[in-house]
């Protein structure tokens, strides 16, 4: 359950019943055609379609993170490492307060790799909570679905495309893209970013068909709620 759908009065009293809770995490920026908030949408999605059967809690999506590579494609905004970690610092120490004892973490962004490190050093220093930190598109049965579905798979590519992510009127490019030199690109400054990558698409086709969409989805959504289920 959206914690936007409920007021306090209600957490307080699901809490009564579970500490569970989830919390996703993703980015502002560029993904070549798609919504600038394709990564926010994903994971708050994934999470929502997770969580909801069991009652638990998610939390809005922490919008903004780690992304200074793609400073020059406007709309996309990045946040410094210490400021992200002080953000995820404070919420994790909100939810520990108020009696969220397992906290799940969704993450949609891999620039936001530094909070997993991050989660595993506040864990340990909070007897009694534990943390789980879930890349959820390249979770092993995720990915393993995404590659039997078409091998070439890559940031806003095909692979981000689902029907919610999509913007109204807008065309995608029917050819495939030529995979980009990822060793040169990590040396490059935000504008070199740019210009190597063009449209922002790393490789690949940039949309399939809804049907292998959606059954990555239905696979994503499973490996997802699982965390939730199993193994505290």
């Amino acid at each position: 359950m959206r914690i936007h759908d409920r007021n306090w009065m209600q957490i307080e009293e699901a809490l009564q019943r579970d500490d569970r809770c989830v919390l996703p995490i993703g980015s502002t920026e560029q993904h070549a055609y798609l919504s600038l908030g394709t990564d926010n949408i994903l994971a708050e999605r994934v999470a929502v379609e997770a969580a909801e059967p069991l009652g638990i809690p998610v939390f809005p999506a922490l919008n903004y993170g780690i992304t200074p590579y793609f400073r020059a494609y406007p709309g996309s905004v990045s946040l410094r490492v210490e400021t992200y970690l002080r953000v995820i610092g404070d919420i994790l120490d909100g939810l520990a307060e108020q009696g969220f004892r397992r906290i799940l973490i969704v993450n949609g962004h891999g620039g936001n790799a530094p909070a997993q490190a991050y989660a595993a050093e506040w864990m340990a220093d909070h007897a009694g909570v534990i943390v789980r930190f879930h890349n959820w598109w390249n979770a092993p049965k995720t990915w393993a679905k995404v590659m039997s579905v078409d091998a070439v798979a890559s940031h806003a590519s095909w692979m981000e495309n689902f029907p919610w992510t999509r913007l109204l009127d807008i065309e995608q490019p029917a050819a495939q893209k030529a995979p980009v030199d990822l060793d040169r690109l990590r040396m490059l400054t935000p504008r070199g970013v740019r210009a190597l990558l063009g449209d922002g698409n790393y490789a690949g086709l940039y949309q399939r068909s809804d049907a292998d969409m959606l059954a990555i989805w239905e696979v994503a959504v499973a490996e997802t709620r699982a965390l939730l289920t199993d193994g505290w």
